[in-house]
């Protein structure tokens, strides 16, 4: 088996970055920089506007979109103007979507803390989701792995991020992939903040057919409607 690093960063150029087609949850790794058309029915893209302003169009609308916002498209789209990264997840029908501007602090509490915001959500538990991490400055986070792998871009602030094999500087518009399995963590200094977007190929959370805020919330003579089995949809 050959030696895999934990950890993999690559320049802001046009095109196709990585090629994760193979692994169990097949992604490519895309970047902008001109004009651009992604096309690939089947598959869904992730994507995050680093400069702007970017016209986007998607089968269904033309958007304007400006820095720090995001989007999520099924099938194919197109760019012009700006740069930023695309993730595609090969073989999953996602959701279209768009939002932001990304906010300054994230709304869910993470490690050490770090705090993090779900920009693009599971559609269903198991689904691929878009986050915002925010380091804090002095954090000296706890080394750990992901089981799956993880698409990183900073978009403010700098760091560090530490592997068994190598320290690596983080600084705006670096853009990398931490492997299954890589040991990391993150390192910022005094007045020293950090940004990163962040795609993950799954997840273990998200709504299910017999546990959403709908069914869960409808009540039959005061039981909840998940409970009542005969009258779910099959």
């Amino acid at each position: 088996m050959s030696f895999q690093p934990a950890y993999s960063e690559f320049d802001f150029a046009n095109g196709l970055l990585f090629d994760y087609s193979s692994d169990a949850y097949p992604t490519k790794l895309h970047a902008w920089t001109e004009e651009t058309t992604f096309n690939r029915p089947g598959s869904t893209f992730y994507g995050y506007i680093f400069e702007g302003p970017t016209t986007v169009t998607s089968s269904n609308n033309t958007y304007g979109l400006n820095a720090r916002q995001y989007f999520c498209f099924k099938d194919g789209f197109s760019v012009v103007g700006g740069r930023g990264i695309v993730i595609e997840r090969i073989g999953f029908t996602g959701m279209d979507s768009l939002g932001g501007p990304v906010e300054n602090w994230g709304r869910l509490k993470y490690i050490d803390g770090c705090t993090d915001s779900l920009l693009v959500p599971p559609v269903k538990m198991g689904d691929p989701c878009l986050n915002a991490l925010f380091f804090p400055e002095n954090i000296d986070q706890t080394a750990h792995t992901h089981p799956s792998m993880r698409v990183g871009m900073v978009i403010e602030g700098a760091g560090t991020c530490v592997t068994p094999e190598a320290e690596y500087d983080l600084v705006p518009g670096k853009i990398f992939i931490i492997h299954p399995e890589g040991t990391h963590r993150f390192r910022t200094r005094a007045g020293q903040k950090l940004t990163v977007i962040a795609y993950h190929p799954d997840s273990d959370f998200g709504p299910q057919d017999e546990d959403h805020p709908m069914i869960n919330r409808t009540i039959v003579d005061g039981v909840s409607a998940a409970k009542i089995a005969e009258i779910r949809t099959h």
